[in-house]
C-alpha cells in the first residue's frame, strides 16, 4: 500500500472514531446532581455562553462538546432564552434540541375575579417562580413601574386594574413583568368594551364603568343575573337613589370588617359606603372579569331598582319598595 493510500486509511480511521467518539459523547445520559434542575438560559447568549450557563446550572456539559455539536447541526442561530427543566438521565444531544425547539419550563400565576388588588399583590407576592421586584412598592409606585399613565399614578390605586386570568411565564420572571400583562389586558378588555357600550349610561367614563363591573362581580352569585343586577344599579344611578350595597361598605371597612356587616357599619361613613353617600365609590372594590364588564356596559332592560339574594346564588328583582320588601321578607326574614 502506497504512502498516500496508507495516510488516507488513516485519515478516515480518525474520521470515523472521532464521529464514533462525537455520537457516543451526545448519546450517553447524563447524571445530574438531583432528580431534575432548573436552568435559565439568559436572551441574546453565544452557543458557548450556552454551554456554560447549563454547566454551571448543574448539567455537567462539556462547553466545547456542546458548541461544536451545535455548529455542526446548524443551531446555532435557533437557540431560545428561558428556564428549561433537565432531569437526570438526559442526553448532551437531547439538551440541544430541547433549547433549541424554547421548550421552556413555564410556571403559572392564577388571578381570579373578584379578588382585590391587595389580594392579587400578595398571591404573587407568596409564588416562588417570581423574581419580587415589586416587594415594598406602594400601589403608586407599581403602577408608575409597569408605565399605567401619570393620572392613573396620581390617583393611587390599582384596585380593578387588573385583567383576572391564567399567567403562564418562564421560571425567575420579574413580577412586574405579569403585572404589566394584567393591566395591559385590563386596559385592552376595557377599551374594547366601552367603544361597544350600550346608550344612555349614566356613567361618563370608562373608569366608572370599570368601578360598576367591580360591584357586580362582587354583588352576584348566578351568572344569569349580572345583567339584571348592573341594570339595578344603573337605573339607582339615574334615579338619584344610593346604590346601597353592601360589598362596597365591606371594602370600605378594611380591617374593620369581622366577616359580618351590623347595623352600625351601614352607619358609618367611608368613601365606600353607598348608603351614606350617594353615586359611585372613589375606585373599583375587585378584579372584575369579562363577564362583568360586558353586563356593567350592556345591562338589561328593565326597570328594576331592587334586588334580594335567594340563597342559592340566584336573586329576585323588583320594581317597587313594596315588591322588594316582600321579596326579603320571604327569602331573608323567612316569612311566607
Amino acid at each position: 500500500m502506497s504512502l498516500l493510500k496508507k495516510c488516507a486509511a488513516v485519515a478516515v480511521l480518525a474520521i470515523a472514531t472521532a464521529a464514533a467518539g462525537g455520537y457516543y459523547w451526545a448519546t450517553r445520559p447524563l447524571l445530574l446532581g438531583a432528580a431534575s434542575l432548573d436552568v435559565t438560559i439568559k436572551p441574546y447568549s453565544s452557543v458557548r455562553s450556552v454551554a456554560l450557563q447549563l454547566k454551571h446550572g448543574g448539567v455537567p456539559i462539556a462547553p466545547h462538546g456542546f458548541v461544536a455539536m451545535t455548529r455542526l447541526l446548524g443551531l446555532s442561530s435557533r437557540l431560545k432564552a428561558g428556564n428549561y427543566e433537565f432531569k437526570t438521565g438526559i442526553t448532551p444531544y437531547d439538551v440541544l434540541q430541547k433549547i433549541a425547539r424554547g421548550d421552556v419550563n413555564e410556571a403559572v400565576a392564577t388571578v381570579i375575579e373578584g379578588w382585590t388588588f391587595k389580594r392579587m399583590r400578595a398571591e404573587l407576592d407568596a409564588n416562588p417562580d417570581l423574581v419580587h421586584a415589586s416587594a415594598g412598592m406602594s400601589d403608586a409606585d407599581l403602577l408608575r413601574a409597569i408605565g399605567a399613565p401619570d393620572g392613573m399614578v396620581a390617583h393611587g390605586s390599582g384596585e380593578g386594574l387588573f385583567f383576572p386570568d391564567t399567567y403562564l411565564f418562564d421560571k425567575g420572571t420579574i413580577d412586574l413583568s405579569i403585572y404589566r400583562r394584567a393591566y395591559r389586558l385590563m386596559q385592552s378588555r376595557l377599551d374594547e368594551a366601552w367603544a361597544a357600550r350600550a346608550p344612555g349610561l349614566p356613567y361618563k367614563t370608562p373608569y366608572e364603568a370599570l368601578t360598576v363591573a367591580s360591584i357586580v362581580e362582587k354583588e352576584t352569585g348566578h351568572a344569569a343575573d349580572r345583567a339584571l343586577v348592573a341594570a339595578v344599579f344603573a337605573n339607582r344611578l339615574r334615579a338619584g337613589m344610593p346604590l346601597q350595597t353592601d360589598p362596597a361598605v365591606i371594602y370600605g371597612l378594611g380591617a374593620a370588617y369581622d366577616g359580618h356587616l351590623h347595623k352600625h357599619d351601614l352607619q358609618t361613613d367611608t368613601p365606600y359606603n353607598t348608603y351614606t353617600r350617594h353615586g359611585l365609590p372613589p375606585t373599583p372594590i375587585a378584579l372584575p372579569g369579562v363577564a362583568s364588564l360586558q353586563a356593567a356596559i350592556h345591562p338589561a332592560a328593565t326597570s328594576a331598582l331592587y334586588f334580594v339574594a335567594k340563597g342559592d346564588g340566584s336573586s329576585v328583582f323588583s320594581t317597587t319598595l313594596d315588591d322588594h320588601n316582600k321579596a326579603v321578607d320571604k327569602y331573608i326574614r323567612g316569612q311566607q
